[in-house]
Order: structure tokens, then C-alpha cells, then sequence
């Protein structure tokens, strides 16, 4: 079950937070005009360069700049700060984690280079330096949501899996209308088989919040998992009737038929499901013949383009119905799609060809068998057949 939220998802609200506030440590002041005699500072220079969005000049900027120098001026922390964004601009994170490292050492970082840093080493899957970064950070990032989904989804990576629901608890109080914290708690239990409280949650979820179509199936699963069939069906009966068309719903809806082994109504959701993706009309045939609507299978039957997969079920409806002359009239188109390598259709048509009378053709193909359970059933046909033999009419 894909329950969390990709990692890729944080980042991308962690970086939209971050573009936000404008405290990146870079001056914005205008570079005072220089003359041929000025010398050019290039730590100014590639600050210029990365606030406007060109990397590579940034980066030539960076590399004309020794910082082992000591004869330069050179505001070292500000040097690794500014290395350390435009390795993040690059998606370079391990080396923005060394150069912020390298700043931190130098002094006090405004909270925002933690946040940065945070980004980095959950990007790398390194949880607890993200959230020893995040505790640098302080009060300053207290209501930004994102970073309550990076510290939580870093503990639950870790396995802290009471810490990250505590958190998650926390920010459902600081962001009461934010519906993705809830939510998230709610697959956190799915995850842990927390299978009931999970249910519950997801019923209290729906009905503050409007869930999108992923939500009532696995809130719906969650409650089929818990035991609890019929509140299970009621919740997904009225989740179908919000998303008429919504394929993963009805799957789910017609799994607790089926378990049920009420495959009629499992066959009718099924079937509806089809008109949209005519893949399921193979599942909504099975589903009625199941149930017994055979002939509402043959219809739906004979729909089915993949010929190998409509044989084979033509076959066990033609069985069903004890319509043996047409079940061995199938042989040819058998053949024609090399059905025939498979045992189990070679025992279908050895019985349809028994119950028609042709026992020369049915032993030919009882001898062809080897798989160890249908053999079993080859040697009962055998026997039945022998003793048949003497008055063939009366065995169909």
C-alpha cells in the first residue's frame, strides 16, 4: 500500500517556504559601479549571479575565490553559505551539507540555512541530521506546516513511530484546517495494522475534511482489514455513490462481495466498471458466472479480446451449463491459439469429448497429461470411461 506521501512532496513545499522568506543571507544592494582599477569581488559578485538565477557565472564567481588565502578579506562563513545554496540550486545536497557544516562552524546561521540544511540531508535519507537541523532552526520555522511533515516523516523513517504521530498530533492542533496532518496520521496507522483506530479516525477525518478518492478507498480497506465488514461496505456504498466512476472504489466494494461470496453484486459493480475500462469485462464474466448468471457471463464473454483468456473461460461456462457438443467444438480455436499446451484445458476438452461419446479422442488427450493433481483425475476419467465402455449411451 502506498500510504505515505512521496518524499519529493516535502521537499517541494519545503522549497516554496523557503522562497518565501527572504532572509537568505545575501545582501540586496546593488554592486557599487567598479573602475578598471577596482578590484572585482567575486564572493559579491556570485551572490549577484545565484539571487538572479545564473548558476554556472555563480559557480566560475566561487572558483576565483581561495578561501585558504590569508591575505584576502574574505567573510569565510558568507563564502560557505553561498556555496552551500548554489550546491542546493544543483541538486549537489551532500556537498550543501559539508559547506553549511563548514558555515556552522564559523558562528551562529540564521535559521533559514538550518531549514536548507534540513532539505539537504532528508533529501539524502540522513533523518537524524535533518531533524537535529530543524531543532537549530528554533522558534523561527514553529508555523511553517511543511516542516512538521519533514520532522515527522524523518522520525517515522527512523522508526520513532510514536514521536512522528505525537507530531502530527501537535501540528493538527497548531493547523487545525489543515486536513493533511490528520491524514497522514491516518496512514501512519494503516501502517503499523493499526487497522481499527485507523477506521475511526478516517470516519472523524471525512467528516471535518473533504477527502479525495484515495482516501475512501483506503479508509474502506482499512475497515474491511479491521473485521468490521458492514460499516466497511456502507462506507465505500457511499464513497461509490460520491465517485460513480472511480475504478479503485468499486474494486474495493466488490472484494467485500466477494468475500462475502456474493458474487452477483460483486458481478454488477464490476460490470459498471467496465464501461469505462473494458479490461474488467473478463473479471465482471467470471464474477456471473460465479454467480450463476451464466448466460449474462456468455454475454460478456464474447466481448473479451484477448482470445486466450475468453477460451478458457468460454470452456468452464460450457462445463457449467453441461453444453458438452460445444465445449468440444471449441478444439479447433484451442489449437489455433496453442491452448492446447495447457493441461488443464487438455482435461476440459478429454471430458467434453467422454461426455459426447468420442473416447478415442478423449484418451488422446488423457495421455498427453503429466502434471501430478490432473493426472489423478485423468486416471478417475479413465476408470469411468472403461466402465462405460460396454454401453456408452448410458454415461451422457
Amino acid at each position: 500500500m502506498n500510504t505515505i506521501k512521496p518524499k519529493s512532496n516535502i521537499l517541494l513545499l519545503i522549497l516554496s517556504t523557503l522562497l518565501a522568506l527572504s532572509v537568505l543571507s545575501i545582501p540586496q544592494t546593488a554592486l557599487a559601479k567598479q573602475t578598471k582599477n577596482q578590484e572585482v569581488n567575486y564572493l559579491e559578485l556570485a551572490s549577484l549571479m545565484l539571487k538572479d538565477g545564473h548558476l554556472d557565472r555563480a559557480k566560475i564567481a566561487l572558483s576565483q575565490i581561495d578561501p585558504e588565502n590569508q591575505e584576502q578579506e574574505l567573510d569565510l562563513q558568507r563564502y560557505y553559505i553561498i556555496s552551500a545554496l548554489l550546491s542546493i540550486r544543483t541538486n549537489n545536497n551532500i556537498d550543501a551539507i559539508n559547506w553549511i557544516k563548514q558555515a556552522k562552524e564559523q558562528g551562529k546561521v540564521d535559521a533559514v540555512i538550518d531549514i536548507y540544511l534540513a532539505q539537504a540531508a532528508y533529501a539524502t535519507e540522513n533523518y537524524q541530521l535533518a531533524i537535529d537541523a530543524l531543532d537549530s532552526a528554533g522558534a523561527a520555522v514553529a508555523k511553517i506546516p511543511s516542516i512538521y511533515h519533514m520532522r515527522a516523516q524523518s522520525h517515522w523513517y527512523l522508526k520513532n513511530h510514536q514521536m512522528a504521530i505525537a507530531i502530527l498530533d501537535q501540528a493538527s492542533e497548531i493547523f487545525s484546517l489543515d486536513k493533511s496532518f490528520p491524514r497522514r496520521k491516518i496512514f501512519y496507522y494503516l501502517e503499523l495494522g493499526y487497522n481499527k483506530q485507523a477506521a475511526l479516525l478516517g470516519k472523524h477525518y471525512l467528516e471535518k475534511f473533504t477527502g479525495e478518492r484515495s482516501d475512501y478507498v483506503a479508509i474502506g480497506n482499512a475497515l474491511r482489514a479491521s473485521g468490521d465488514k458492514i460499516s466497511a461496505l456502507q462506507f465505500l456504498e457511499i464513497a461509490r455513490l460520491k465517485f460513480p466512476t472511480d475504478e479503485n472504489i468499486a474494486k474495493s466494494l466488490a472484494a467485500i462481495y466477494i468475500h462475502a461470496e456474493n458474487y452477483f453484486s460483486a458481478a454488477k459493480i464490476i460490470h459498471d466498471a467496465a464501461y469505462i475500462n473494458p479490461k474488467l469485462i473478463k473479471d465482471a464474466a467470471e464474477l456471473y458466472r460465479r454467480a450463476g448468471s451464466q448466460y449474462m457471463a456468455l454475454s460478456l464473454n464474447g466481448m473479451i479480446q484477448d482470445q486466450t483468456e475468453k477460451l478458457k473461460q468460454r470452456m468452464a461456462l460450457m462445463l457449467q451449463l453441461e453444453n458438452f457438443e460445444q465445449a468440444a467444438a471449441m478444439e479447433n480455436n484451442i489449437k489455433r491459439v496453442h491452448l492446447d499446451s495447457d493441461e488443464n484445458m487438455k482435461y476440459a476438452l478429454a471430458y467434453s469429448l467422454f461426455k459426447i461419446g468420442h473416447y478415442a479422442k478423449a484418451e488422446n488427450y488423457l495421455a498427453q497429461i503429466t502434471d501430478a493433481e490432473i493426472f489423478k483425475k485423468a486416471l478417475k476419467l479413465r476408470k469411468i470411461m472403461a466402465d462405460c465402455a460396454p454401453d456408452a449411451w448410458r454415461c451422457q
